[in-house]
C-alpha cells in the first residue's frame, strides 16, 4: 500500500490550505483583495471538504487531528495581522484574537504534557467565535475588493467577534483548567 491512499485526501486539503497562506497574505498586503479574497474562499473550502471526507468516510487520524485545526488557527490568525495592517481592523482586536489562540495553544501543549491526552471538543461559543471570524474576514475582504459596507454593520460585527472571543477564552480556560485540577488530583491520590 501506497503512502497516498483515500484515507490521506483530508490531510492533502489541510496541507493545501496551509499552502495558501503565503499567497493569501501576499494578495493582502499588496492590496490585492479579490485574490485575497478568492484564495480564503478556496482555503475555507478545502476545510469544509476536508471536514466532511473525515467525517462521512472515517478518514481521520492523529495528524490530521492536529494539522487541520492549526491550518485553521493560521488562517485566521494571519488573516487577522493582514487586515490590521491594511488599516481594515484595529491592532487592539487582532491582539485578542491572537491572544486567545496562543493561550488555546499553549494550554493544549501544557495539557499534553503534565496532565494527559487532550480530546478537544470545540464548545458552541468556540464555534459562534469561529464563524465570527470568518465571516469578518469574509465581509472586509469583499467590503475592500468591492464596494464598502456600512461602518455600522462591521462594527457590529468587530463588537460581536470581540464578546465572542473573550468568552470562548475564558470557557477555554476554566474547562481546561478544571480538568487538569480534576486529572492531576486523581493521579496524585494513587
Amino acid at each position: 500500500m501506497g503512502l497516498l491512499t483515500k484515507r490521506s485526501i483530508p490531510n492533502l486539503l489541510t496541507i493545501f490550505r496551509l499552502l495558501l497562506i503565503l499567497p493569501f497574505i501576499l494578495c493582502l498586503m499588496n492590496h490585492h483583495f479579490k485574490w485575497a479574497l478568492s484564495i480564503f474562499v478556496v482555503a475555507g473550502f478545502t476545510d469544509a471538504l476536508d471536514g466532511y471526507l473525515a467525517r462521512r468516510h472515517q478518514w481521520t487520524s492523529r495528524l490530521g487531528s492536529i494539522i487541520d485545526p492549526l491550518a485553521d488557527k493560521l488562517l485566521i490568525n494571519i488573516s487577522f495581522v493582514g487586515l490590521a495592517v491594511v488599516g481594515a481592523i484595529s491592532y487592539w482586536l487582532m491582539a485578542i484574537v491572537f491572544a486567545r489562540d496562543i493561550v488555546i495553544v499553549f494550554g493544549a501543549i501544557f495539557f499534553q504534557v503534565w496532565i494527559g491526552r487532550v480530546e478537544y471538543y470545540p464548545s458552541l461559543i468556540s464555534k459562534l467565535n469561529t464563524f465570527l471570524q470568518i465571516l469578518l474576514v469574509v465581509l472586509l475582504l469583499g467590503s475592500l475588493a468591492f464596494v464598502p459596507l456600512p461602518a455600522l454593520l462591521i462594527d457590529a460585527l468587530i463588537m460581536a467577534v470581540f464578546l465572542t472571543t473573550i468568552i470562548s477564552g475564558i470557557s477555554y480556560v476554566s474547562t481546561w483548567g478544571y480538568r487538569a485540577y480534576t486529572q492531576r488530583g486523581e493521579h496524585g491520590e494513587q
